[in-house]
């Protein structure tokens, strides 16, 4: 059985962002919770932004799970990546993805890498970036998995990261590394640029699928774009999937309107 998912975001520097809910943890958790969803999913400044304690009562006081807690913070604020040609940044990288995994451990939680994967820069072979980034997978992949979770990575599409845009090239370059604890985000909104069928990819990739990302072809909420929805929903009751489908998308109209949207098409597709 699948499981809903709304995002929260904490981070000032990305407020045109595609996140539901902003700000205001305790009101965004009692406002997931009246709705119905099973978890939130977070995005903050780092690791420490916010106390376990806290963090802790609220999971407790609304009965939602934390599904899992992004890294990009780390580029957005900090101007770190797997990639980067100098090696310090890539080592700074390390050390806050490192963090995040030991912060959503706390709550079960697995981190994604999306956007710290950085790029192939001008005068660096895309082959070279490649290799720092399959370094960077295999010393968090194993930190992870010390601590009882996955680490998620997720292809991202072309005017995004000029490394990995696709599903299946991420599981032939996770199925590579030396680390079998990666697994890999179906982001809907870039399989939506970069896939030939959104259906057959998610089939193809099967359990190399560790998260889903849910948003329209226009990244609003499902439901107020184009996907092929019916046919994306079976892919995933095809392979088994049940794991969280999860909202990041653009609070649109509003937040509260996106929320509602996103758990509206959860039920329609997934109960």
């Amino acid at each position: 059985m699948m499981k809903s998912c709304v995002t929260i975001a904490l981070v000032s520097q990305i407020k045109t962002g595609p996140w539901i809910y902003w700000n205001d943890l305790e009101s965004s958790f009692g406002k997931a919770a009246s709705l119905g969803f099973d978890a939130v999913e977070l995005f903050t400044p780092s690791a420490d932004a916010i106390s376990t304690d806290r963090l802790s009562a609220l999971v407790d006081q609304f009965g939602l799970k934390i599904a899992a807690v992004g890294t990009g913070a780390g580029k957005v604020i900090q101007g770190l990546t797997l990639t980067d040609p100098d090696p310090v940044i890539r080592s700074r990288a390390v050390d806050f993805i490192a963090d995040m995994i030991g912060f959503g451990a706390s709550f079960g939680a697995p981190a994604i890498i999306g956007s710290m994967q950085g790029n192939a820069v001008p005068g660096i072979e895309k082959e070279q970036a490649l290799s720092w980034l399959a370094e960077g997978l295999n010393t968090l992949g194993q930190q992870a998995e010390e601590k009882g979770v996955n680490l998620i990575y997720e292809p991202l599409n072309r005017y995004e990261t000029n490394l990995i845009n696709d599903l299946m090239t991420g599981v032939s370059f996770s199925k590579a590394l030396r680390t079998g604890n990666v697994v890999l985000l179906a982001d809907l909104f870039h399989m939506n640029i970069e896939e030939p069928s959104l259906a057959d990819s998610i089939r193809l990739a099967g359990s190399s699928i560790g998260h889903v990302h849910f948003a329209d072809s226009n990244r609003r909420p499902m439901g107020l774009g184009h996907t092929a929805m019916d046919e994306v929903a079976q892919a995933l009751k095809d392979i088994g999937y049940a794991g969280y489908v999860s909202a990041e998308a653009f609070p649109f109209p509003t937040p509260d309107q996106a929320a509602l949207q996103t758990i509206q098409s959860f039920q329609k597709y997934f109960c």
